[in-house]
């Protein structure tokens, strides 16, 4: 059985529309382009093309992902202030730069608001979707960063953001139309961070306690190799920083 045109690997579907009653408090909520990313197995890691990673990269293993919906662009400061009523960030005066300085715990406090606003269950990537997705998935050219081996075409890292973030979508997406993978703010996970096993894993969620989230992506503030597809950090749930915002996610 085919797959509905919005189904098609790389398609989107758009956040549903806010604002159809008046007294909605998303009625200042911009749509948010959802992307449809086919499930497959692909090598999570320290694979090849990565040249020089870091130990909490190996060993590389054998991952398999369903089916999963996340979003274009990191979300906003306009996004996150009109569900929390709220702006944390420290780069200010950019609506549409993604929202930072909010803790995993944050975050889990505005999905369950916006859930109930919104009637669907959104979610944070799991480390596996998110690595999967920054790669291309199933139609990955297996570059470096996400989207390119060359950083500066894809990312706001330290070596060209002007020490601040930057708005969504302003360097080249990846091969599924997603834009800041590599760079401008950390991207919390709904992991918990720990090493990664040798046996091949079926939508690994992670260890079932910890510490630490796990972050991915890189950030304006950092280097250029901190933007790598398989590149990993760790936050403790309570930790924020003018570096750190997320996207979401969606089980289809």
């Amino acid at each position: 059985m085919s797959l509905p045109s919005n189904h098609l690997p790389g398609s989107t579907e758009d956040f549903p529309a806010a604002g159809e009653v008046g007294s909605n408090p998303l009625s200042a909520f911009s749509e948010v382009d959802l992307v449809f990313v086919a499930g497959g197995t692909f090598s999570m890691g320290c694979t090849k093309e990565q040249q020089h990673c870091y130990d909490d990269e190996i060993p590389v293993h054998t991952v398999t992902v369903s089916d999963f919906y996340i979003s274009k662009y990191q979300v906003t400061q306009k996004q996150w202030q009109a569900v929390m009523g709220t702006n944390p960030s420290i780069f200010l005066g950019c609506e549409n730069c993604p929202v930072e300085n909010v803790s995993w715990d944050e975050v889990q406090d505005f999905l369950a608001k916006l859930n109930v606003l919104k009637g669907i269950s959104y979610r944070l990537p799991t480390e596996s979707e998110w690595e999967y997705a920054a790669r291309g998935g199933s139609i990955s050219s297996g570059y470096r960063y996400a989207g390119s081996d060359t950083v500066d075409e894809v990312g706001w890292y330290q070596g060209n953001a002007d020490k601040r973030t930057h708005p969504v979508g302003e360097k080249k997406p990846n091969e599924y139309g997603l834009y800041d993978m590599s760079g401008n703010v950390w991207e919390w996970c709904s992991d918990w961070f720990g090493k990664y096993p040798v046996e091949p894993q079926f939508n690994p969620e992670g260890p079932p306690v910890g510490l630490s989230r796990v972050r991915r992506g890189g950030s304006w503030l950092g280097f250029g190799r901190y933007c790598r597809v398989t590149n990993r950090y760790d936050g403790t749930p309570g930790y924020k920083s003018g570096n750190l915002g997320f996207r979401l996610a969606r089980t289809p």
